[in-house]
Formats: C-alpha cells, sequence, structure tokens
C-alpha cells in the first residue's frame, strides 16, 4: 500500500501564519501537521510515500529529506499550484501509485492515527473516513448515502441536513479502484481542463458509473481539518487527545 500526501496548496485563509510557512509545516503542540501525518503512516505500517508539493515546496522538500531518509518517498512538484487545486495534485501521482492500493491523504488534517487503522483494517476496499460528531455547514465535504450504506452524493453542495458526515480528506482505495480513477481524472484533467477543482468530483464520476465507496465513521476519534486561524487554536486543545 502507497500512501500520498497531498501538500501544495498556498493556504491564503490562514496568513499570515503561511506567509512565509507551508500549511503543513506549521506546529501543532510538539510537531508540524506533516510530521504527525508521516508518523500516523508509519506506525500503521505505510512507509512508502508519495507527497505533493507546491507553495514553499522546498521547505517541505527539505523537511521530509532532513528528518525521513530512511522511509521511500518520491517528492512531485506541482508547479501550477497556483492556479489548480487538489484533483491536479492526485493526478500527478499516477505514474507512481497505478496498480497499488492507496491511502489518500489531504496534508491539512491533524488526527488520531487509529483513524488510519479504521481504514485499513475494514471490511470496505474503498472507503473513507467521515466524521458525524460536529453540526454540518456549507464550508464541509459531506457526504448523502445509497440504502446500502455506499455513498450516493460527496460534495459541499450536499444538503447538511440529510448528511451522514463529513469527509475528512482521509481515502482507501484498492487497485481497481485507483485505475478507474486515474482514467476519470485523465479525462477531467486532459480533456476538460477541470484543474482548479475538488477531487471529489472524481469521486463522484465514479459512483455515477456504479462504483461502490463507503464511508467509516471515526467515532468520536479526534480530526480536525485545519482551514482557518480558529481551526488551527483549535487543533492545538485536541491534539492532547491524539494517540
Amino acid at each position: 500500500m502507497k500512501g500520498i500526501i497531498l501538500a501544495a496548496g498556498t493556504a491564503s485563509r490562514l496568513r499570515p501564519l503561511t506567509d512565509h510557512t507551508p500549511k503543513c509545516l506549521l506546529t501543532v503542540g510538539e510537531k508540524s501537521i506533516l510530521q504527525r501525518t508521516i508518523d500516523n503512516l508509519i506506525k500503521n505500517s505505510v512507509t512508502d510515500l508519495v507527497v505533493v508539493t507546491g507553495y514553499l515546496g522546498e521547505q517541505v522538500e527539505g523537511f521530509i529529506i532532513d528528518n525521513y531518509p530512511y522511509l521511500k518517498v518520491e517528492l512531485v512538484y506541482n508547479q501550477q499550484y497556483a492556479k489548480t487545486n487538489n484533483i491536479y495534485s492526485l493526478w500527478l501521482t499516477k505514474k507512481f501509485v497505478v496498480n497499488h492500493e492507496i491511502l489518500l491523504l489531504d496534508s491539512d488534517i491533524v488526527f488520531d492515527r487509529r483513524v488510519l487503522g479504521l481504514l485499513i483494517n475494514s471490511e470496505y476496499k474503498n472507503c473513507l473516513a467521515v466524521k458525524s460528531t460536529e453540526k454540518l455547514s456549507a464550508e464541509e465535504i459531506k457526504i448523502s448515502l445509497h440504502s446500502d450504506n455506499s455513498i450516493a452524493a460527496i460534495s459541499k453542495e450536499v444538503d447538511p441536513q440529510t448528511a451522514m458526515g463529513e469527509s475528512i480528506g482521509i481515502e482507501k482505495f484498492s487497485t481497481g479502484f485507483v485505475l478507474k480513477l486515474f482514467d476519470v481524472l485523465d479525462k477531467m484533467i486532459l480533456q476538460e481542463n477541470l484543474n482548479d477543482i475538488f477531487y471529489e468530483a472524481a469521486f463522484q464520476r465514479l459512483i455515477d458509473n456504479g462504483a461502490k465507496l463507503f464511508p467509516v465513521s471515526v467515532g468520536e476519534l479526534k480530526c480536525l481539518e485545519i482551514d482557518f486561524v480558529e481551526d488551527f487554536e483549535k487543533a492545538a486543545q485536541e491534539v492532547v487527545f491524539m494517540k
């Protein structure tokens, strides 16, 4: 299994914290967000990684090289980071991850390492981590379900009143799903020029074409996406409750 970490964004909503530091290298507690993510992967025996950088990418690359020289890490630079979204960064990993199972992670999540275990050990080959313990708004990537408990819709546009919860930005995909995913990404990027949207749009196309993707609830395990300064401050308070 390969781990993909997407760390190319400019994180403009966190300025001035990110004026000179990429979001994933902001320190929460005693570790940066990226260090927490990589350490969580290692603790779950995922040590073959692909990391996509962009904004202040040399800092991210330097951090990984200096702190994880023993890991197998492919570093991919998204030259178009300023005008693309995470769908494009994900597409750039294609040659490194096709024909592999993957764990896909956004680089701005502070989370309990046991979340990864829930996905890795899930009965579902294709699944994503969902938090359903907090009130939902227009900001979150939300999901709704089919009657068989598979995901019917995934986007910010899902009605909070009918949503099962929030997708936190951690997914597990089988080799077969990965092949189909990159076929869809090729079409969206190369033919339709859909570079500046969220990668969940590709998941939705697969779902609409019959693919099954299932939610895995994180229950009471702590996890928090860092988008705004208040998220950063909240994460600093909650990290003490995370393993």
